[in-house]
């Protein structure tokens, strides 16, 4: 029997009271986003919007809540964003979404900051359920970040993936940390950096004490669906917990790579779409996450995430709500994987 957990992979929309008030206050505030550098007014509306997002999803009967993000301006680069070894410049269109962020441009050593620590660590003291943590992937931040400092596209993936690394050290009590890594689909590795790819990943997760979830997402502009099979071969070499899928827009083409290849003990299902703002009710969603299950063939999870396939900034905030009150609701639904 699998277990059925549902959870997000977090980049929340801010509540729409936020998002004017810290408008407001940015203005106001002389300079860009620096770690430590916020006024305590940034400092306390952040905290006041991460305490409501974390009761939403309590409320909302999400197992394994999420810090939410809401600081993530420049999405999954804010890591990098805030670290001294980077500087910030031009804005760049975030893969083929109307979103956008400051080019995050490496010119020295990598190293961490503790940002993301001290948001879970805030986001902590706001729930007593066991919180999923959020990072960008190695292979993802390397995509969208520029190397000026290592010199060729292997030391920099390795020094990005010892940076996450880390990051994840540092880290208070989590239950899980999704790795989110769009861009093995988005553009996808060729031969050699598909196992180098591989290789940052598990760094990552040997350094996490938490179950690790490599989540992909989004088909490449290529047209192909799906996970590449020979992509996650070498993924399924890293040493994370499960595999995260895209079920909204590739289910079929996932479920055959599953039952061809095999997978981990646990698996992330995306299959609330974070983009859209259609909302499906807990009934059609239990119905996917059984679908998925049942034709996996020759695979059984022991845990199976219920989870959205995107992060969801791009959401209007009542829309989202509705989403994550369904995705709550699963569990409430008979699902008879």
């Amino acid at each position: 029997m699998t277990d059925v957990v549902s959870t997000t992979p977090g980049l929340f929309p801010l509540p729409d009271w936020a998002k004017d008030e810290l408008a407001g206050l940015k203005g106001r505030q002389k300079g860009g986003l620096v770690s430590g550098d916020e006024s305590p007014a940034i400092t306390d509306a952040y905290e006041r919007a991460r305490e409501e997002v974390v009761d939403r999803q309590t409320e909302a009967g999400i197992d394994l809540p999420v810090e939410g993000q809401l600081r993530w301006d420049d999405m999954l680069t804010h890591p990098l964003a805030v670290a001294d070894a980077v500087e910030t410049r031009g804005i760049v269109r975030y893969f083929d979404n109307n979103n956008f962020y400051r080019e995050p441009v490496v010119t020295d050593d990598l190293a961490a900051t503790g940002d993301v620590a001290h948001e879970l660590e805030s986001a902590a003291d706001h729930t007593d359920d066991g919180l999923n943590a959020v990072l960008p992937g190695p292979y993802t931040l390397s995509q969208l970040a520029t190397d000026e400092h290592y010199g060729d596209s292997a030391a920099f993936l390795s020094a990005l993936a010892d940076f996450l690394a880390s990051e994840a050290e540092q880290f208070p009590d989590v239950e899980t940390l999704f790795l989110l890594e769009p861009s093995l689909l988005e553009s996808p590795p060729g031969d050699g950096p598909d196992e180098r790819a591989s290789e940052a990943i598990d760094t990552v997760a040997r350094a996490a004490d938490a179950d690790v979830v490599a989540h992909t997402y989004w088909e490449s502009h290529g047209g192909d669906s799906g996970i590449d099979e020979k992509v996650y071969a070498h993924l399924m070499d890293a040493e994370v917990d499960a595999v995260g899928f895209d079920f909204v827009a590739s289910h079929e083409d996932n479920v055959y790579v599953i039952s061809e290849y095999g997978a981990k003990d646990d698996v992330a299902l995306g299959v609330v779409d974070g983009q859209n703002t259609l909302v499906k009710d807990a009934d059609e969603i239990a119905e996917r996450v059984e679908w998925t299950l049942d034709n996996a063939h020759g695979v059984d999870f022991e845990t199976a995430y219920a989870t959205l396939n995107t992060p969801t900034f791009y959401l209007p905030s009542g829309k989202f709500d509705e989403k994550l009150a369904a995705l709550g609701a699963v569990e409430r639904t008979e699902v008879k994987a």
